[in-house]
């Protein structure tokens, strides 16, 4: 049963993935067109300012690959992952609450186990540092940056894991509601306090100025928010099609199962 669990959580993270890609390439890919073009005049700006010469980078890859082929293999990745790790997460959680409260749903559990994926993986972290697009911030602390995001993603997840042993371990004794809103609040604080411990960042590029003169506008306002709104919504669509594709599979396992149940006694009735 494992391994079949295994099986749909992959095939749900693949769906999910190229869902999630098309969503991205209609609608994010465009924004991060943008933040390129900002970019690449804001370098020119800078250069005549400061009287350099301008040089062109050529880039390895170019946009083309980079938003087709690029996006595409790592939204489908990412996607394949989190199935992955969906399907042991829900193998673990079913063994439990399978055998504790066997009337529960299990595609129950899996809509409940997306959301708590999406808010641990993704809605926590991005919280404390929201997604931004190309030329938001500086190259000198791309690793500290990293190593922060990196940082929270791990202790979300720990503690979302935390909180829902300490809710299972506590609903025999205040029940299921306390013992969920006790998890719940258990899990805020905690993440509360990791943020408000860990750096803080800010480095959406101002306008270039030369002297009180503005020489190039600072990045479009516009243009973080649609790209942080657009963000939050691919990863909603991404978790809400792996957690339905997951109860999809669910279903048809659970039909095979009570068929392959019923034949034995066909069998031998007659």
């Amino acid at each position: 049963m494992e391994k079949k669990f295994i099986g749909a959580g992959l095939l749900s993270g693949l769906v999910a993935g190229l869902v999630a890609f098309i969503f991205a390439r209609i609608y994010l890919e465009p924004l991060v067109d943008r933040a390129v073009g900002y970019e690449e005049d804001r370098s020119h700006a800078e250069l005549e300012l400061t009287g350099g010469e301008h040089g062109h980078e050529h880039e390895l890859f170019s946009r083309t690959i980079q938003q087709n082929i690029g996006a595409g293999v790592g939204t489908v990745v990412f996607g394949l992952i989190m199935g992955a790790f969906f399907a042991v997460a829900f193998t673990v959680l079913w063994a439990y609450i399978g055998r504790r409260y066997p009337r529960t749903d299990p595609r129950t559990v899996a809509g409940f186990l997306a959301t708590f994926g999406f808010v641990a993986v993704y809605l926590i972290p991005f919280c404390a540092y929201p997604a931004n697009p190309p030329a938001v911030g500086e190259e000198d602390t791309i690793g500290s940056r990293s190593s922060a995001y990196l940082t929270i993603v791990l202790l979300s997840v720990a503690f979302m894991v935390a909180a829902t042993v300490l809710a299972f371990w506590l609903a025999p004794k205040i029940g299921g509601l306390y013992s969920a809103i006790a998890g719940g609040a258990a899990y805020l604080v905690a993440v509360g306090i990791t943020i408000a411990l860990l750096p803080s960042f800010d480095e959406v590029p101002s306008s270039l100025m030369n002297g009180n003169t503005i020489v190039f506008p600072g990045f479009p306002a516009d243009l973080v928010g649609d790209f942080r709104l657009y963000s939050v919504l691919n990863q909603v669509i991404l978790w809400t099609v792996l957690g339905l594709v997951f109860a999809v599979i669910l279903t048809v396992m659970g039909k095979r199962q009570a068929r392959a149940a019923q034949t034995p006694a066909s069998v031998s009735a007659g």
